[in-house]
Formats: structure tokens, sequence, C-alpha cells
């Protein structure tokens, strides 16, 4: 199989996509969290329509789905699914995105425009080094770039182009899957697994380039809500316990040295604060509890707890309430049961001339709850780096990889 770099759309659709604001919104209780997340749908399924998948359709919650059928005459070949996030962080702007391609880059210091405050740095970017050559695509310094997924969905879009104009390239059915809300933590609350009807999966939303993951970490959310007393501030001596200050006296209690993202990393997991808002009279505490053990989640949330009743403790007419929210668990525990997702998801990236790079994710994707719900799905490189911020960028050859690690997956499977 021998694709021209020509051919290839992967850039074009990138740059097309990421100036479609599609950041969700944690705090919205819609489905999808944000209606504009639908605009990048609605661009995709026109896109699919246009390249021949006539199913190809986008439905009340956000979801695009689609089919690519089978070109092979041979019986049994598994359905694959290929799967990308159209939603960016709310943890940055993702409104007016200015995408800036820095071609043959050469390890110098990329100065936003927009922000030149702003600094990707080779010395902060490891992976920058084994970039020379090649062309990079930031954002203007004044938005994250979107790479984190629009990376993973322009490379399954060109490689669903790709494979229509190759029909020499067999391969079985092919289901695309874009999703909406995989930033927090949604991503597949109203995904249809029976319409969708694939045997396995692969989410195209990783980092380095040759990366394959096969591991995340197991998730809890805890919502820890503070009851204080609210009095008249000028009457409120020996009266008032402020649910604010107790909530601060909380976090101030949190490990500094250990249990924290700052003090981590490999596989240690953490406890880690991510909202605070409240008044005098209620405030609430909002943490994610990560490990790659699930089992260690319980010894988290526990050891969280307690220090929550220690500084309760000390205000008597102050109360609490403590939730456990369960969002996701470690997709190496299904992945396991089915190691011929992982062997053909390894032999197509050296199929694309690359070395593959087995690793664990300090992190989740939609594959987590998919592995969970019946789709063994492994995550495959998109090249996208340094997301959720403003220094995010992307490698154009990374991309077109990534396409060619997509079709040589659907090839291997055929055969």
């Amino acid at each position: 199989m021998k694709i021209k770099l020509e051919e290839h759309s992967v850039t074009e659709r990138f740059l097309r996509y990421v100036k479609i604001d599609t950041q969700s919104d944690p705090y919205s209780e819609t489905s999808p969290s944000t209606e504009k997340q639908k605009d990048l749908g609605k661009v995709l399924v026109k896109e699919l329509q246009q390249l021949g998948v006539e199913d190809a359709g986008l439905d009340e919650y956000g979801y695009v789905y689609a089919t690519l059928e089978a070109n092979t005459d041979r019986d049994g070949v598994p359905v694959i699914c290929f799967c990308a996030h159209m939603d960016t962080s709310p943890d940055c702007s993702g409104t007016g995105v200015r995408p800036i391609v820095h071609k043959n880059y050469q390890g110098e210091d990329l100065v936003l425009p927009n922000d030149t405050s702003i600094v990707i740095r080779e010395s902060e970017h490891p992976d920058l080094s084994k970039q020379h050559g090649n062309d990079i695509i930031t954002a203007s310094g004044a938005t994250l770039l979107g790479a984190d997924n629009k990376a993973g969905v322009a490379a399954i879009m060109d490689a669903v182009a790709l494979l229509v104009a190759h029909p020499e390239i067999k391969h079985g059915k092919i289901r695309i899957l874009f999703t909406p809300d995989e930033e927090i933590g949604r991503g597949v609350d109203h995904v249809d697994l029976e319409k969708l009807g694939a045997d396995f999966g692969y989410t195209i939303d990783g980092e380095t380039l040759g990366s394959i993951e096969d591991e995340t970490f197991s998730a809890d959310g805890v919502v820890v809500t503070i009851e204080g007393v609210s009095v008249h501030p000028g009457f409120a001596k020996g009266r008032m316990q402020s649910a604010i200050k107790i909530a601060s006296e909380v976090i101030s209690a949190l490990p500094k040295d250990r249990l924290s993202p700052e003090s981590t990393s490999g596989r240690d997991g953490f406890i880690h604060p991510v909202a605070v808002r409240g008044s005098v009279e209620q405030a609430t505490l909002e943490f994610i509890i990560r490990d790659f053990n699930s089992e260690f989640l319980k010894h988290y949330e526990t050891e969280l707890e307690r220090l929550v009743k220690e500084v309760i403790s000390r205000y008597p007419r102050a109360t609490y309430r403590f939730e456990v929210i369960e969002q996701y668990r470690n997709m190496k525990e299904v992945l396991n049961k089915y190691p011929k997702v992982m062997d053909i998801g390894i032999a197509a990236i050296k199929e694309a001339g690359l070395e593959p790079i087995v690793r664990s994710i300090r992190g989740g994707t939609d594959g987590s709850r998919l592995s969970f719900m019946g789709l063994p799905c492994p995550n495959v490189f998109a090249g996208e780096h340094a997301f959720h911020g403003k220094q995010e960028w992307v490698s154009v050859q990374d991309m077109q990889k990534a396409v060619q690690t997509i079709i040589h997956i659907a090839s291997l499977w055929e055969k």
C-alpha cells in the first residue's frame, strides 16, 4: 500500500476544524453540554456524505455515526470502529482559534504572535527534538489549538477519504464515531453501541508518534458539600462558621509531597481538587481521584474523607456531605482479554514505518468506558501535544503517520 503525500487531506481538514469552537461545559446539564459542538458534527456529516458515506448522521446528543462498507469478499472480518472526540477542553478558550503552520521546524523557539510571552521551547517540549524538518502547527497565543482531539478527527476523516480513493486496499466494515463532551467525562454517556455495531475499536487520541496505549487511570470524582452557619458579619462573633473558610482549610490539609499531580509521575495516583464554589452558608469542593489500580481509589477517598472530618470537627455546627461518583476504569482490565486488538495496532504502527511505543496514559479516553461497555478500545497516537493550553502543538507529518496507521489497522483486520 503506497499513499502519496500529496494525497493526504489531513492538514487542510485540521486547519478548518480547529476554527470551529467546540468547547464543552462541565456545568451544563444538557447533552451535548454545548450546542456549538454540533457545528463541527454537521460539517463532518456533510463531508462524509460527499465522500459517498451515505449513512453519515448526527443524532440529538451530538454523536456522529457513519459506515464505510466492506470491500472484501472475506467472511467473518470483524467490524472495526475508529473514534475521536470533537470537543475541546474547558480549561482554555477555544473561541477564535487562529492556527499557524511553522514550516521546516529546526529547533527554534516558537513565539506566538497574539501573546509573545507564550513561547514553545524545545527544552520544555522534548518531543520537538524529533520534529526537525517537519511542519509544526500551533495556535496564535490567544487560545488553545484544539489538536486534542481534532487531530484525531482529521486523521480519521483523511483515512476514510483515502480508503474511498483506493479500493485496492481491502478492508472489512468500518464504523466511524465522533463524540461530544469527552473532555468533561461524558463522552460516551449517550453512545448507542447496538447502533454502532462494532466488534473492536480504536480511539485516535494519543500523543507521541508511534504510541499506542492499552492502560488508563481508573477514575472517580468526589464532591464535598460543606454546610456552614451564615450570620450577619456585624453580629457574627462566636456564631458564624464560614463554609468558604472551612473549604479552604480542607484544601490546605491535602498532602503536598505525595498524592498530588504536582508531586507524582509514572504509576503514582493522586487526589486533585479541580473546582471550588460557594458562600458563607455553603461551599462545594470537587475532586478527581486517579490511580492505575482501581482498588487504590477507595483508599484515597477514605483518606480524603478523614481530612474533611478532621477539619469539620473544629466547627461543631457545620456539616458536610461526601459523594463519590465513578467515572471510568483502567481499560487494561478489558484489553488483556482481547490481545489481538493490541497486536494488530502494534503491527499497523510498524507497517507505517514506526517503532511502536506501548504505554499507559495518566488520564483517560473515551476508550476507557467503551472498553467496559463491551467495545475493547485502545488508544492510538494522533500527534497532539501540550493539550488544554495555549502551548498546544501538533506535527503535520505525525498526523499523516496517524492516517497511515488507521489504514493499516483496517487492512490488517481484513487479512
